[in-house]
């Protein structure tokens, strides 16, 4: 008999379920002596199925997927030695975050590739309050090191939280999954990194099968931090049952807005948070739904039921505190223009100006001096969807009638086959920085380049 698709990941595996709100910071991961967080990427095995099925052979930080949850407040030192003990060289990396150029994890460009079996400190800073992903960035092992599961969450807490009942990080990855449980994904196969990517059918919410179920009570206010750890899942995140409100994106805060049709496109490496009210009556489901492809049902991604008396309803509609880092304005009128065209795919490598990435350039796309005003025009000749990343900085989604930009920062922008986007940003980060895909298997197939800031 063939097992259903979920109950080939039914025993062995739970979900982490990080309640954030009330909690104290780092309770997910222990520090060691001198508070330095002790952090090594492993081969690991995993149970996904019943004995007699062997376990399958995965990769892990901490042996957890997703790895430990880092939990930092604003201001505090990130404190982290990571020990490689994969058989290939790796990088820890923070997309989004800001960080200082040497201490992003490019490897090759910011920073060397850690070789197997060496450890290595990373220290710094996060500049801004925010919700983001930690992922391996070494190169063309990429795409078989996230798939098999490497990554994980990081959250840097505001100097004043906001007033929730129930705040909870939630990662979507996926994997394709055989009767025994093994994990039949070939992460090294070339001809898909050409095409629209690795796709999976076994859906799970914080390394377990989805949705993940959480409950609150009766109008009780929820944050819900969502990270897309997939590595090629294009995909929409349906809501139904209560009306949602969109307070940041890919890490920043932004002007509170609901998603058009209480839906929004969730690519590969792209954050949102969420704010909303419970419904008053118990007993009221909300539910979260990954849209599947063209004949392909929905999968369940969370679900959170109305349980206990109600809470009291609040009068101030749910948002974010602003990040006065980031500029109010961009001078568009003196910004200088960057131009990159994505092409080829297919039977050939994608290209980007017409270079197929294979390792970082001696010399970047572009020299742009320190705090001066950009705008990135981001063309997609491809025939699929390209996820394009913005490392060091984070950029506004310009109005495609130049009337303006969108209400929210981005680091990550999907760009339709055919069409064109443009991101404006301060570019006040120094450093090698990469304009690159977020889909590991694309970076493969050559989508990447890199700009120099100051």
């Amino acid at each position: 008999m063939t097992p259903t698709r979920r109950a080939v990941l039914s025993c062995g595996l739970a979900a982490a379920v990080w309640r954030l709100a009330g909690r104290p910071r780092g309770d997910a991961l222990a520090r060691a002596a001198g508070g330095i967080l002790n952090f090594e990427a492993a081969p690991a095995r995993l149970q996904p199925a019943p004995y007699p099925a062997e376990p399958a052979a995965i990769y892990a930080y901490d042996g957890v997927i997703p790895g430990p949850l880092i939990r930092l407040r604003q201001g505090e030192e990130l404190r982290l030695r990571l020990s490689n003990r994969l058989l290939d060289p790796t990088t820890l990396s923070f997309p989004g975050l800001r960080a200082a150029n040497s201490v992003a994890g490019i490897g090759g460009l910011t920073q060397e590739r850690l070789r197997s079996g060496a450890s290595a400190e990373i220290r710094f800073i996060p500049p801004d309050a925010g919700f983001n992903l930690y992922l391996p960035h070494a190169g063309l092992t990429d795409p078989g090191q996230q798939g098999h599961g490497l990554f994980g969450p990081i959250i840097v807490d505001e100097t004043k939280a906001p007033d929730v009942d129930l705040d909870t990080a939630a990662v979507l990855s996926d994997w394709n999954v055989e009767s025994s449980g093994q994990i039949t994904d070939d992460f090294a196969n070339f001809v898909i990194g050409r095409e629209s990517g690795r796709k999976a059918w076994v859906i799970l919410t914080n390394g377990a099968p989805a949705p993940l179920k959480l409950s609150a009570r009766p109008s009780a206010r929820v944050r819900l931090r969502l990270g897309n750890a997939t590595t090629a899942r294009l995909t929409t995140v349906t809501i139904t049952g209560v009306k949602p409100f969109i307070v940041a994106v890919d890490g920043q805060p932004s002007e509170p807005f609901e998603p058009l049709n209480s839906q929004f496109p969730m690519g590969p490496g792209t954050r949102f948070e969420l704010m909303f009210d419970m419904p008053r009556n118990p007993g009221a489901n909300v539910r979260l739904d990954v849209r599947g492809d063209a004949g392909e049902e929905d999968h369940p991604f969370i679900a959170i039921a109305s349980k206990g008396e109600p809470v009291a309803s609040r009068s101030e509609p749910p948002q974010l505190p602003s990040n006065p880092l980031l500029p109010a304005e961009i001078a568009l009128e003196s910004a200088r223009r960057c131009d990159f065209a994505v092409s080829g795919g297919d039977a050939q490598a994608f290209l980007v100006n017409g270079v197929s990435f294979a390792d970082w350039a001696p010399k970047p796309a572009y020299i742009i001096p320190r705090g001066h005003p950009v705008v990135f025009a981001l063309a997609n000749k491809t025939a699929v969807v390209q996820a394009l990343r913005l490392w060091g900085h984070v950029g506004r989604l310009l109005h495609s009638m130049d009337d303006g930009w969108e209400p929210y920062w981005r680091d990550t922008v999907l760009i339709q086959p055919g069409r064109t986007a443009h991101v404006a940003f301060v570019a006040d980060n120094p450093g090698k920085w990469a304009l690159e895909s977020a889909i590991p298997e694309h970076r493969v197939a050559g989508v990447g380049t890199w700009f120099q800031v100051g």
